[in-house]
């Protein structure tokens, strides 16, 4: 099939392994600058409770058979198939209002989260199917019976509905952890430029590396799905406070417990410093970040900065600053390589956000721009949804309510002054939860006092200055590895955030009883599980022969105070509880002259370590060092190394291996713990 077409054609759906059209020759859906038609898009028909169906029995079944580091590694080759065909995706992004720049957001954006989490998942993961959550906690003396937390993948499906303003992105920054986690997904995009979305997922489908039911599309309604939401499916959104407030209360999910994640209306605010006045590199980089956030998409992003809190003595001249800046913006057609800011995404959008201007007016003026009269350089000024950049100015910002309450989703940003610190805290609260806030400043105080009173009111607050302005993602930009969502009127969720992203989709359980029958769900050695013991030392066994539980109990080896002056000698540790025999008695830690710390750590590894060459590639690591009990000249060290826990590395020779480290003393006491990282061959050469 021709994607590229330029007649305008009906897009289908793909559930049940299977595309299909809708049932309807379906809506128009129009090129956001020409204002001529793309697509026709309708869903009457599907069997929406079979889709669910197909994705829990077929792609969820799949996918839980999988580890996360062979999900991952899905992840890495889906991401890569993609770039091979990104220009197939940008040639159409323009039909959407987007310029190169706001597509590669979307679309690169997109995929290189995908990447992201696949690189997470395969360096911050087990290469297994259940995932450990904290400690062991142990419930009895005797060590007879423990507990440990474990997460696993749910056994329904993902529903995510998406916005109009990131087709690309918004589907794929859901669908990494979502697969990652081994659950399937079912994604509904806004309409308007859903046949972008259905472009990038017919040529996911096509590369075959998903397994059948794991990524399932619904163009158009979704009809009565979730009418059929069940307890281990889970729902998120992308849109306004008042949709996302009427799925989070239907029925099936509020019966069914179903889980609910939903980003909505966010009236972002950046605020100026009291240092950074005109003249500073911070005042310059606070114009440029504002405007930038104003053009980019359009303003058409739920980061975009809406309010621009700054003192009242800077107000003239950041005024003229920014009106300078964004009356070089270029606005047009994105498909002229010259245009800087395309159009709003459809016409309805437009006259929306010239309704919400109105709305601001009540309490602003506008001191920027023509909401009614566009000037474009190309594309249809009628036919297509264009509005220059609106910059409007409230006085009275702390007695105004419209300012704080309305969301111009567009190239809209209101500044309103302030006098102290305590007062732009204020102001940015009264937006009553917000995904994300910059603080522009180079003053330590100020930046504390700020980000203090702004965080429990944000999902992210970004610091900008010019020590951080070459290397800074920006304001607007959601990142892979840090939480995206806010509270209140944000709409209370949390997407990405790394591997807390993955843990979203999977259910965190209490699991008690013997550490061995434990250790044989966890597939981790923890005490009281049981070991083995045999000739061979466990360093000269492949992954391929070691298993969970295999144990040394090494020689032993005394401590003398010669060890201990030659170490400090040696290594120039000289503090005094290793050199002075009375100063280590006053501690009230010590009885005397003590060892160091990584002097016990050196010797239990000449005490534990096979010297000949083997399957034991490398020593990559120690987590988790505890010294426990002083060691004194004269004390005799032993060691019990065991196999803890397995991971083979998918595509590779070898796999890690980490190892229990207990040192003890004479007397029996745990002088030392840790974990020994290892790399170890898969097979004996």
């Amino acid at each position: 099939m021709n994607i590229m077409a330029s007649q305008p054609r009906r897009l289908e759906s793909y559930v049940g392994g299977t595309w299909v059209a809708g049932a309807k020759e379906g809506v128009p859906l129009l090129d956001a600058s020409t204002g001529g038609p793309v697509a026709f898009i309708d869903s009457s028909g599907i069997d929406f409770k079979q889709a669910l169906a197909h994705g829990r029995d077929k792609g969820g079944s799949a996918l839980r058979r999988m580890s996360f580091h062979e999900r991952a590694a899905m992840l890495k080759a889906l991401g890569q198939a993609l770039l091979e065909r990104k220009e197939e995706f940008y040639a159409l992004s323009t039909a959407t209002g987007a310029t190169r720049a706001d597509s590669w957001v979307d679309i690169e954006g997109g995929i290189g989260t995908l990447l992201s989490y696949a690189s997470k998942g395969r360096r911050e993961l087990p290469n297994a199917r259940v995932l450990l959550d904290g400690d062991v906690e142990q419930l009895s003396k005797d060590q007879s019976f423990s507990a440990q937390h474990i997460l696993t993948p749910l056994q329904g499906v993902a529903v995510h509905i998406n916005a109009f303003n990131f087709p690309c992105w918004g589907m794929l920054e859901k669908v990494a952890p979502t697969l990652l986690a081994g659950v399937p997904a079912i994604v509904k995009p806004a309409s308007q430029t859903a046949y972008l979305t259905e472009l990038m997922v017919r040529r996911i489908i096509e590369t075959g590396l998903l397994p059948e039911g794991a990524l399932q599309l619904v163009c158009g309604s979704v009809g009565d799905l979730l009418d059929h939401v069940e307890s281990q499916d889970v729902v998120t959104f992308t849109g306004s406070a008042a949709t996302g407030l009427r799925l989070k209360t239907h029925k099936a999910i509020v019966e069914n417990s179903v889980r609910f994640t939903m980003e909505a209306d966010s009236l972002n605010a950046a605020v100026l410093g009291l240092d950074a006045g005109p003249g500073t590199e911070e005042f310059d980089l606070f114009v440029k970040e504002v405007a930038r956030e104003m053009t980019v998409k359009a303003g058409q992003k739920c980061t975009a900065i809406r309010r621009v809190i700054a003192p009242r003595a800077y107000g003239d001249a950041l005024i003229a600053a920014l009106n300078d800046r964004l009356g070089k913006t270029v606005v047009g057609n994105p498909a002229d390589e010259t245009v800087r800011m395309g159009p709003l995404a459809s016409l309805d959008q437009r006259e929306e956000v010239r309704a919400r201007i109105r709305d601001l007016a009540v309490d602003a003026e506008i001191v920027g721009g023509d909401p009614d009269n566009p000037s474009v350089m190309s594309g249809d000024v009628d036919a297509g949804a264009f509005l220059n950049p609106v910059l409007l100015y409230c006085d009275k910002p702390g007695s105004a309510h419209a300012v704080h309450d309305v969301e111009a989703f567009g190239p809209v940003s209101t500044v309103m002054p302030y006098d102290t610190a305590e007062e732009a805290i204020d102001l940015a609260r009264r937006g009553k939860g917000s995904l994300v806030a910059s603080v522009f400043t180079n003053d330590p105080r100020f930046a504390e006092d700020v980000v203090l009173g702004l965080a429990p009111f944000h999902g992210r607050v970004m610091i900008g200055n010019r020590a951080s302005a070459k290397s800074s993602t920006g304001h607007g930009s959601p990142l892979p590895g840090l939480v995206h969502g806010g509270p209140g009127r944000a709409g209370g969720g949390e997407e990405l955030g790394g591997i807390r992203g993955v843990k979203h989709y999977m259910q965190r359980t209490a699991v008690q009883g013997t550490p061995r029958l434990l250790s044989a769900v966890t597939g981790r050695w923890m005490d009281g599980a049981g070991a083995r013991t045999d000739s061979e030392h466990p360093f000269r066994k492949s992954l391929a022969e070691l298993k969970i539980g295999d144990q040394l109990v090494t020689a032993k080896r005394t401590v003398t105070l010669d060890d201990i002056e030659h170490f400090a000698s040696f290594t120039g540790d000289t503090f005094y509880a290793h050199m002075d025999e009375e100063a280590a008695k006053a501690n009230p830690f010590f009885d005397g002259r003590v060892a160091h710390g990584y002097l016990i750590v050196s010797f239990a590894a000449g005490l534990f370590v096979d010297p000949a060459p083997g399957p034991v590639l490398a020593n990559y690591g120690v987590d988790n060092l505890r010294f426990l009990t002083p060691v004194n000249p004269g004390d005799t060290l032993q060691v019990q190394l065991t196999c803890k826990e397995i991971n083979p590395r998918t595509n590779a020779e070898h796999g890690e291996v980490r190892w229990d480290c207990k040192v003890t003393n004479q007397l029996d006491a745990v002088v030392a713990q840790y974990d020994v990282l290892t790399m170890v061959a898969k097979t004996r050469e």
